[in-house]
């Protein structure tokens, strides 16, 4: 038996970590190898397979005031994390995304477990933004193996020293069989000619707050001007949707919210209905980028972490977006911070609810491009073989591993 322990946190970890951890399954099947794997995630990743130690989604935040209610509940679960490595070492770990969470888990492995392989899958995104002069690389010391899911990830960890492999991205793995516009519009019941906007507002609840207010705003103003316009509303996690009603029941906004034990099986359905959608920054941009959908993308938080970050951390980026960052362009609208208001959102989203939209093509002709960019199909299988190599090398049964091709 070989035990693998995964580490995440949030929405968009817990289901990289499922897709994972089906291909780690899978491919432990055909080496004929017995694998157990122990996660810190959600609920995706125990459903896929693996025994959850701890349920680590409602414990990301961004931002240093924002933070302050997960201290205790950390504090509480890393000393269960202690306990639970003093009775049952792993053979393994693999750190997925999660920043400032594992990467202080990542330096506790290589301390206690010196010859443990330790493995980054999606890494934290420093290729794309860094703070004050360099910023962060610590990763690199504990680190084995970093598998790389975008081009330039690999590059700059590579130029670094640390031993890269570009794997692709894993959300290329979603994309087989895809609904067409008309059959999900009837499956999901709405008519074939009315606008519809997807809304995308949160996956953590400190979100909920910022994001939410400004989103349901903006759409109040449009379905003033656009009588017929359906929003489509998928909860992020389970304790959302009575949230999310009252507060778009409070702004006058028509909507109807997915159920989050519906939003997954519902989401290829809900893109392919979708004539724009209005999301946050984040995975779901690519998401929704792959699946082409004509996006705007924002994010805020608070004063006093805007503040923190503008002025003492000196954080900035060209583009907060994952599809502007890949593409090097502005070709999702962005809109931060003091600019993300109702009346900037309307401006840049209602261009792409109308019919024969110049501006939706534009989007979807870049996502081409973007597409172009990210690898090829069979991503959790490449990153599965890497770290069974790894593990079987560590545990002195690499007689014959099967290569990442």
């Amino acid at each position: 038996m070989v035990r693998l322990l995964i580490s995440t946190g949030e929405v968009s970890g817990d289901l990289q970590g499922s897709l994972l951890i089906q291909a780690l399954f899978a491919e432990a099947r055909s080496r004929g190898l017995e694998l157990e794997v122990v996660a810190l995630g959600g609920e995706r990743m125990r459903q896929a397979g693996a025994t959850l130690l701890a349920d680590t989604l409602g414990m990301g935040a961004i931002g240093l005031w924002e933070a302050l209610p997960l201290v205790l509940p950390t504090l509480r679960l890393q000393r269960r994390l202690r306990r639970w490595l003093d009775l049952h070492p792993p053979d393994g770990a693999v750190l997925i995304d999660y920043m400032g969470a594992n990467v202080n888990l990542g330096l506790r492995l290589r301390r206690r477990f010196p010859q443990l392989p330790i493995l980054y899958y999606i890494a934290p995104q420093e290729w794309a933004w860094r703070l004050g002069e360099g910023g962060t690389t610590r990763l690199i010391g504990f680190t084995d193996l970093i598998l790389a899911i975008f081009p330039e990830e690999a590059r700059f960890y590579g130029s670094r020293g640390a031993a890269v492999t570009w794997v692709g991205h894993p959300l290329l793995d979603t994309l087989a069989d895809l609904p067409d516009r008309a059959g999900a519009r009837r499956e999901l019941g709405l008519d074939p000619d009315v606008p519809v906007l997807l809304l995308l507002p949160a996956s953590r609840t400190q979100e909920l707050r910022y994001l939410l207010p400004p989103m349901l705003e903006a759409v109040a103003r449009l379905q003033r001007t656009l009588p017929a316009l359906e929003v489509l509303l998928p909860a992020a996690q389970p304790g959302f949707r009575e949230r999310l009603e009252s507060a778009g029941a409070e702004a006058g906004v028509r909507l109807r919210v997915i159920p989050a034990d519906q939003a997954d099986a519902r989401w290829p359905l809900l893109c392919a209905a979708a004539d724009a959608a209005l999301t946050k920054s984040g995975t779901a941009n690519l998401q929704l980028a792959l699946r082409g959908v004509p996006q705007v993308a924002g994010y805020r938080v608070s004063r006093v972490t805007a503040l923190v970050a503008r002025h003492l951390l000196r954080f900035a980026v060209d583009h907060i977006s994952p599809v502007n960052l890949i593409l090097h362009e502005r070709l999702v609208p962005e809109l931060l911070q003091d600019d993300f208001q109702a009346e900037a959102i309307v401006a840049a989203l209602e261009p792409l609810l109308q019919p024969g939209s110049t501006a939706a093509a534009i989007q979807r002709e870049g996502y081409t491009r973007l597409r172009q960019r990210l690898g090829e199909p069979g991503v959790t299988r490449r990153a599965a073989c890497a770290i069974l190599d790894q593990l079987q090398m560590a545990c002195g049964n690499a007689a014959a591993p099967l290569a990442v091709s």
